[in-house]
C-alpha cells in the first residue's frame, strides 16, 4: 500500500544549558503588575514541581531559527539518503521567524523555508518552500499537509521542520518565561508504493478561535512602566491547562478511531512537551475515554525536564531522540503504532497516528 513514511530525522539541540537557578535573580510580577513577594528560589522550585523542567536550552548568540533549522535538515536529509534536489516541498513551522540576539524584531521575509532551501543549495524551482504558523502544533501540521499533498498527487517528497528561539521573545519578569526554550527538529517524508504497513494511518486537527484566542498571545511586560511597544510571548497557564486536558484527549481519540487502530496496540505517544503534569493528565484522560483507568508504563517519552518547551521543535526532537535510542528506557521497534499529538496558540490541536 502507498503511504507517507518518515525516512529521515534530524535535530539541533543548542549547547547553552540554562538551569532553574539562573532565574534566581529575576524579579517576577503578576499579570496586573504586582510584585511577587515569594522568594525566587521558592518560585523556581514550585515551577519545577508543576512543569517538571529543571533546565532548558537557549540558542547560541550567533544562531537564528533558520540556522538551527538548516542544521537539523542536513542531518535528516543525510539520514534519509535522498538527493535534496528531488524534494517537492520544504515546510518550516515557527512562530516568530528569525530574531537576532538583542533584537525584538521578527524577520520572516524571505520565509525561513526559502532560507533553508538557499543554504541547502537546492536549485530545483519545483521545490516549493514556505512557512507555516500554527502555534506549537506547527511541525505536526506540516506533516499533515505533506501527507495531503502526497495523496492528492502533488508531491512525493517533503522536508518538514520545526524551529524556534523562544528565549528571544520572553518577558523575564513573567514566571512563565522559565518554560520556554530553543531548538530545531526536521523530518524527511516520502510517499512510497512499497511502504507496506508502515506510515501515516490517520490524522486529525482542529482550531478553537473564540474565547480561546488569547490563551497564548503577544503582550507587554508585566513590570510597571515597561516599554509598551515591546511585545513578549504570554500565556494564561490555567486556561491552557483546562482546555488541553479535555480537548487534546478527545482529538487523540478521534485520530486513533479514524485510523481504525485499537488503543491496546498503541506503543508510544509523542506529545508536545509543554508541561509534565499537564501531559500526564492528558494521557490519563485519553485512556479514560476508552474505559481504561491505568496508563501503560513508558507510553509517553519526555524530554521537557532538560530541554524545556521549544514549541514546534519539541515533537520532532523527541521522536529523533527515541528513534536513535538516545532517551533511556524508550525504544521503537518495526511495526510499533505511535501517536503524535500537540496543542498550542490558536488554540490549535492536531494528532497523527503512525506505524513505525
Amino acid at each position: 500500500m502507498k503511504r507517507t513514511i518518515i525516512t529521515g530525522t534530524g535535530k539541533y539541540i543548542p549547547n547553552r544549558i540554562i538551569k532553574n537557578d539562573a532565574f534566581g535573580h529575576h524579579v517576577f510580577y503578576t499579570e496586573d503588575g504586582q510584585p511577587i513577594q515569594t522568594p525566587p528560589a521558592e518560585v523556581t522550585e514550585k515551577f519545577r514541581q508543576i512543569t517538571g523542567i529543571e533546565e532548558r536550552r537557549y540558542a547560541e548568540e550567533n544562531l537564528t531559527a533558520s540556522a538551527m533549522a538548516l542544521e537539523a535538515s542536513r542531518i535528516a536529509i543525510s539520514d534519509s539518503a535522498i538527493d535534496p534536489e528531488t524534494l517537492d516541498y520544504i515546510i518550516v513551522a515557527h512562530n516568530y521567524g528569525d530574531i537576532q540576539t538583542g533584537s525584538i524584531q521578527s524577520d520572516a521575509v524571505p520565509s525561513l523555508a526559502s532560507r533553508v532551501k538557499h543554504h541547502l543549495g537546492i536549485k530545483n524551482p519545483a521545490c516549493v518552500a514556505y512557512d507555516i504558523l500554527f502555534g506549537c502544533p506547527g511541525w505536526l501540521q506540516g506533516v499533515i499537509q505533506a501527507d495531503l499533498f502526497f495523496k492528492a498527487g502533488a508531491a512525493s517528497k517533503a522536508l518538514v521542520i520545526g524551529s524556534e528561539t523562544l528565549s528571544r521573545v520572553i518577558d523575564t519578569h513573567d514566571r512563565d518565561s522559565m518554560i520556554f526554550a530553543d531548538g530545531a527538529g526536521a523530518t524527511v517524508l516520502e510517499y512510497k508504493e512499497d511502504a507496506g504497513d508502515t506510515g501515516i494511518l490517520g490524522s486529525a486537527a482542529q482550531s478553537d478561535c473564540t474565547v480561546e484566542m488569547d490563551f497564548i498571545d503577544f503582550g507587554i511586560s508585566y513590570i510597571p512602566g515597561c516599554v509598551e511597544n515591546h511585545r513578549y510571548i504570554k500565556m494564561k497557564g490555567r486556561k491552557v491547562y483546562e482546555y488541553a486536558i479535555t480537548q487534546v484527549p478527545a482529538a487523540m481519540k478521534g485520530c486513533l478511531d479514524k485510523a481504525g487502530v485499537s488503543i491496546a496496540d498503541l506503543k508510544k505517544i509523542f506529545i508536545h512537551q509543554a508541561n509534565e503534569k499537564m501531559d500526564e493528565v492528558i494521557i490519563k484522560n485519553f485512556y479514560k475515554l476508552y474505559g481504561q483507568r491505568v496508563t501503560p508504563e513508558k507510553i509517553m517519552p519526555m524530554s521537557i525536564q532538560w530541554l524545556g518547551n521549544s514549541s514546534v521543535a519539541t515533537i520532532p526532537t523527541l521522536y529523533d531522540l527515541v528513534k536513535r535510542d538516545e532517551l533511556p528506557d524508550h525504544h521503537l521497534q518495526k511495526g510499533d503504532i505511535i501517536l503524535f499529538a500537540s496543542v498550542g496558540a490558536g488554540m490549535n490541536i492536531n494528532a497523527v497516528c503512525y506505524r513505525y
